[in-house]
């Protein structure tokens, strides 16, 4: 069900950026069509206007009603820049060119000869031979608009992420809250029977205070109370007053050692010397467990699990190795997820709480370092020494 599930969530992802990258292209497609239509009419509106200097040339005495027809057309030009000269480069009009040209020939001839790289110069016939040349371009709008679909596309594609993000952010924020919100309640619902429990341990002492299972049954009980306040610390930031960390795996070691099948070979290395890390011992302890709570699970309670602890650079590395069923490509990549779970029993939310644990509290990393169906898998602890 879980994994039906994650490919569900998966699809409907897949399906979401499809439909994003759809809706940007149609918008950049669009705008595309619009920039060439625009330039389409610009060049319509060139045809007319060479069309009425070219009418002039011919006639030598227009009515006029034809005069104030052309003045009309060659005045309606308010955008598109344009230069006139003849076949000696001589500069016959322009219009709409830049202010900062001015009246400087070379450089208004030099614009010209810039326009013929864009559009090839509109050759008009002047009947005492010296022909002259039109040479224009985009106007400004045209030329600002055809980065127009680009720009649109990147914000388009922006606020999509952007939203996104948002949304993720809202929704681990609801998760967040809703975490704490259980955690602590798991924490009140394990008091209760924990209060009576050390009551009736009480009595027990009184009875037979050397008994060894009263012993284990403090043990026990001691136990419950750190996972109660494993609970508690889960809604809210801990404080990481703890420094010797050899300590507090080894501790760890030493309670599951005794809790683990003999037939598990579980063996503990750690370094000489003291190192010290800033750390909360009951959260790290509960990472450690879940780690190895997870090998025991996948040797089927027989095989070989390792725990070392090792410096590298500025870094503490703490490895849990196991040569149990190991892991698929795809459940190592769900493996941190909330609510994933390759066993028929469990919630799967042990390895999404340690991720939570090491990442947010800690500010390390955790990850599956190596896995081989068949032969094991090796989970990585990286945090920052003091």
């Amino acid at each position: 069900m879980t994994l039906r599930k994650s490919i569900f969530a998966r699809l409907n992802n897949w399906i979401i950026f499809i439909l994003m990258t759809i809706v940007v292209l149609t918008i950049v497609i669009a705008s595309t069509f619009l920039f060439n239509f625009l330039k389409k009419e610009e060049i319509k509106r060139v045809d007319i206007l060479v069309s009425a200097l070219k009418f002039q040339q011919e006639v030598e005495t227009p009515s006029l009603e034809v005069q104030a027809l052309l003045l009309q057309i060659y005045s309606s030009n308010t955008t598109i820049p344009m230069i006139i000269l003849d076949k000696n480069d001589q500069i016959m009009e322009h219009k709409n060119i830049p202010a900062d040209i001015g009246d400087d020939p070379s450089q208004i001839i030099a614009l010209a000869k810039k326009m013929e790289k864009s559009y090839p110069a509109i050759e008009i016939k002047v009947p005492n031979g010296n022909n002259q040349f039109v040479y224009y371009d985009n106007s400004e709008l045209l030329n600002n608009l055809q980065y127009s679909p680009y720009i649109l596309g990147v914000f388009i594609l922006s606020y999509f992420v952007f939203s996104f993000w948002f949304f993720r952010t809202i929704k681990k924020t609801d998760e967040g809250y809703l975490w704490a919100g259980l955690a602590k309640e798991t924490a009140h619902q394990i008091g209760t029977p924990l209060s009576s429990m050390i009551g009736w341990m009480e009595i027990l002492k009184l009875e037979d205070p050397d008994s060894e299972g009263v012993h284990e049954i403090e043990k026990d009980i001691e136990r419950l109370k750190t996972i109660s306040e494993r609970f508690s610390k889960i809604g809210s930031v801990p404080e990481l007053n703890d420094t010797d960390l050899n300590k507090t795996i080894e501790d760890n070691y030493n309670y599951l050692r005794t809790r683990i099948s003999k037939k598990i070979n579980f063996g503990l290395h750690l370094p000489t010397y003291t190192v010290t890390v800033p750390h909360n011992r009951i959260l790290m302890s509960w990472v450690i467990e879940n780690l190895i709570k997870n090998a025991v699970d996948a040797m089927r309670g027989e095989g070989a699990i390792s725990m070392s602890f090792t410096e590298r650079n500025k870094n503490i590395i703490i490895e849990v190795q196991d040569n149990g069923s190991g892991m698929t490509k795809q459940q190592a990549r769900n493996a941190f997820k909330p609510g994933y779970s390759t066993k028929k029993r469990g919630w799967g939310l042990g390895l999404s709480l340690a991720k939570r644990v090491i990442q947010e509290y800690h500010n390390g990393d955790i990850k599956i370092a190596q896995t081989e169906v068949g032969k094991g898998t090796t989970f990585r602890i990286m945090i920052r020494k003091a």
